[in-house]
């Protein structure tokens, strides 16, 4: 809780107020389809980017063992 309050300073009533905006938008049935669909699509970034670092790492290696990546 308190990350969210270093976020430009968001309190309970706000994150209160978010909510019911969202509730309002999308309603009750709609929400579960897009927690899922959020975290999906975070998932897939964060995969994303091992599979960058992992890239980063071997060419590092390749690099250290003097063979060329061409």
């Amino acid at each position: 809780m308190n990350s969210l309050l270093l976020i430009g300073g968001i309190g309970l009533q706000e994150i209160l107020l978010i909510t019911f905006v969202v509730l309002l938008l999308f309603g009750g049935k709609k929400i579960p389809e897009l927690m899922k669909g959020m975290g999906k699509g975070i998932r897939s970034f964060k995969d994303g980017l091992n599979d960058m670092e992992k890239g980063l790492e071997d060419s590092d290696t390749t690099e250290a063992d003097g063979t060329e990546t061409h």
